[in-house]
């Protein structure tokens, strides 16, 4: 039988194994225009993602591996994967909620990170639903599952929309008071996977203000003006120009890793949160999102040392990821928007990205 390819080179066999005894697999959503997308369940992780370039040939500009087996054994364990139940970090991992306090596992220096030993792109999502051009997938995280408090059943859906866009929605709801900040957090480059670096490509950012961190990436707490500072992507400014900066907040991160504080009327209202564009392709990425807050990460942390699609390697800072979210240890401080979500509530969230030329 003649083995079946996406158009980015992908083997849906490759991904066929059984983690913790559920079946994982790979899925293709398409549109008109010829678009592709490639998500497997083991982490509701975005395998691929092909958008025209201004010469019309098809482009994968976010990175991840050819096979499930490399995906299991990652250093780079959240390519494409959706984060939680909390991404980003709280600080030594401890929060109190309704009088109780509770301690999840350090994982990240001594914060928690992206929830934990085994988040949310660690495990394997149901497919509830499957179309030609969306997939709908599922999770119940059990009470107690990394130390949070809860049964929290959460449904995200993968749209390829017809103007070339990943549309993003997530959905949860608990039993239980507990901790909610969902993002996904896919790796790219716009220049296409394997481009070796983002350094070149041009950023724009909504944002006047974003969250300065100690050297553990824990935000202080008052938001700072970008203004007069290498933080400042409210005009157009490519990736690498002032990355290397003696700026502390770049030397803590080694490069960005930073929240920014989005410009919203109201909370909760879908706007447009940055564009960001590569000069060899020609592809432009628009980003909208319901939530207050975007990490810029510029893969400080990356090694090259693997051969991700296409054999290709991924050094420093050869991709940047855009974690719609709530902000970093919001839970231990009062002054953010909340992350608690109570027995009744349904948690929304919607983020978009759009590819144009």
């Amino acid at each position: 039988m003649e083995k079946m390819y996406s158009k980015s080179g992908l083997l849906a066999e490759a991904f066929e194994t059984r983690v913790d005894g559920r079946q994982t697999g790979l899925y293709t959503l398409t549109n008109k225009s010829g678009s592709e997308i490639t998500v497997t369940n083991y982490g509701a992780k975005i395998v691929s993602l092909m958008v025209p370039d201004k010469n019309g040939q098809l482009t994968d500009v976010v990175l991840g591996h050819p096979t499930i087996d490399e995906y299991l054994t990652s250093e780079e364990p959240y390519f494409g994967a959706v984060c939680g139940r909390t991404g980003n970090r709280i600080a030594k991992g401890r929060f109190t909620l309704g009088g109780i306090s509770y301690q999840l596992a350090v994982n990240n220096g001594p914060n928690a990170l992206h929830g934990g030993i085994k988040g949310f792109n660690a495990v394997v999502w149901k497919v509830k639903r499957l179309s030609g051009s969306s997939i709908e997938l599922f999770y119940l995280s059990h009470d107690g599952e990394e130390g949070y408090p809860g049964n929290l059943s959460v449904t995200i859906l993968y749209t390829l929309t017809e103007d070339n866009a990943l549309d993003i929605l997530y959905q949860a709801e608990t039993d239980q008071t507990t901790i909610l900040n969902l993002t996904n957090h896919s790796y790219f480059n716009l220049s296409g996977q394997g481009d070796p670096s983002v350094g070149d490509h041009q950023l724009l950012l909504n944002a006047d203000l974003y969250l300065p961190t100690d050297e553990t990436a824990i935000p202080y707490g008052d938001p700072a003006p970008v203004k007069g500072t290498p933080m400042d992507f409210t005009e157009p400014h490519s990736i690498g120009e002032r990355i290397d900066e003696n700026f502390e907040q770049l030397i803590f991160g080694s490069g960005y890793d930073h929240t920014f504080v989005l410009n919203k009327t109201a909370l909760g209202e879908y706007t447009y949160a940055g564009i960001c564009e590569s000069p060899k392709t020609g592809i432009k990425m628009e980003i909208y999102t319901t939530e207050p807050g975007l990490q810029l990460y510029t893969g400080n942390w990356m090694s090259g040392n693997f051969a991700g699609k296409q054999g290709r390697h991924y050094p420093r800072r050869s991709a940047v990821c855009f974690e719609t979210q709530h902000y970093p240890d919001s839970i231990n401080k009062p002054q953010y928007p909340t992350v608690i979500l109570h027995p009744g509530e349904q948690f929304h969230s919607r983020t978009t990205y759009r590819f144009s030329l």
